[in-house]
């Protein structure tokens, strides 16, 4: 049977009140935004690189010259690179509302294209991050006139406070794993060791499945599933072998101030202390390509504008949010493109 499409007059009725929350929220955000010293920009989508994470798969194009010639060019995945490159230039809280692309997404919580809240603040640690986070909760349930976030069958209350859970005890509490015990003080990994906690815990390991993808699958089967129930949870402190484009933790090598945000075991952002170290930023990128040519048979360029500038970008913090799915949440609608105004075909 044929869906009905979302531009069926009917259809439409039934998903306005979704779409007036999201505008509601979005206004009740750049007000929020506007009182904390915020300037709101608008990042262009296109870019030299659209990221540089193994598994995250960017749009190409192709930019025509006035000589005729091409040039490669990519729908970005994030608007940070160009939003750090403005820290560079002398911005110190910045906020971008910005449609992202990713590739091979699909499905009730991912659509190719998107909406992510993303901001920075210089000279600000990324635990203040986490009391943003809690704040724009609450004001999303109260724009939309919810009490509760609810996906599916899971709750959360939007109003409490979050627990905080770094990602080595979240392993163990849900997993029986002892995560740090395979990961060295230099970030080296052993593989072998993190496969037998894995099967210990009933989880299947392939032979060419690495140190990552056996982290990932024990994050997703066993540990996701509780998070954000009841109250939203902070998963904090990941390994330093997954900071991304986080610095590492002062206290322990081990680990890297970067933090996702669960409710109703939905993941909305993605929270670092930015690392402004550009040989370890390369470093980080050239081993995300190995693995992504590994396992793709491709890989992206690296933004080595984006690089220069983080030999002057000060010391900040950063987060993206995916603002979709916040919305979905804060409607208990149970798919993103219910609370998209023209979903992607």
């Amino acid at each position: 049977m044929t869906e009905t499409p979302w531009w069926d007059p009917a259809r439409h009725a039934d998903r306005r009140p979704l779409l007036a929350a999201r505008g509601r929220i979005q206004r009740a955000f750049r007000g929020w935004l506007e009182a904390e010293g915020f300037t709101e920009v608008d990042p262009a989508a296109l870019a030299a690189s659209p990221g540089n994470e193994a598994h995250l798969h960017g749009f190409a194009t192709d930019a025509i010259g006035n000589d005729g010639q091409a040039r490669r060019l990519y729908l970005h995945t994030s608007p940070e690179f160009a939003m750090k490159k403005l820290l560079a230039a002398g911005e110190t809280r910045i906020a971008a509302f910005a449609h992202v692309w990713r590739n091979r997404e699909r499905g009730p919580l991912h659509s190719p294209e998107f909406t992510m809240l993303e901001w920075y603040r210089v000279g600000e640690g990324y635990e203040v991050l986490m009391e943003d986070c809690a704040a724009l909760l609450a004001l999303a349930a109260t724009a939309s006139g919810a009490s509760e976030l609810r996906f599916r069958d899971h709750v959360c209350d939007p109003f409490a406070a979050p627990e905080r859970l770094s990602v080595a005890e979240a392993f163990q509490r849900h997993a029986g794993v002892d995560l740090l015990a395979t990961v060295g003080a230099d970030g080296a990994t052993d593989r072998d060791a993190l496969a037998r906690q894995a099967r210990a815990a009933g989880l299947r390991v392939a032979a060419d499945d690495g140190w990552s993808d056996i982290l990932s699958r024990i994050l997703v089967t066993h540990v996701e599933p509780h998070l954000g129930h009841g109250r939203a949870t902070i998963l904090d402190r990941y390994p330093a072998p997954e900071a991304a484009l986080a610095r590492r933790a002062p206290d322990d090598p081990r680990v890297a101030e970067r933090f996702e945000l669960y409710a109703c075991g939905v993941e909305l952002a993605n929270g670092f202390g930015e690392l402004t170290d550009p040989a370890e930023q390369r470093r980080r990128f050239q081993a995300e390509m190995a693995e992504k040519s590994r396992v793709y048979g491709e890989t992206y360029p690296l933004d080595e504008d984006l690089l220069a500038a983080l030999a002057i970008m000060p010391p900040s913090s950063g987060i993206a949010l995916g603002f979709d799915r916040l919305v979905m949440l804060s409607t208990a609608a149970p798919r993103i493109d219910d609370v998209m105004w023209t979903p992607v075909p």
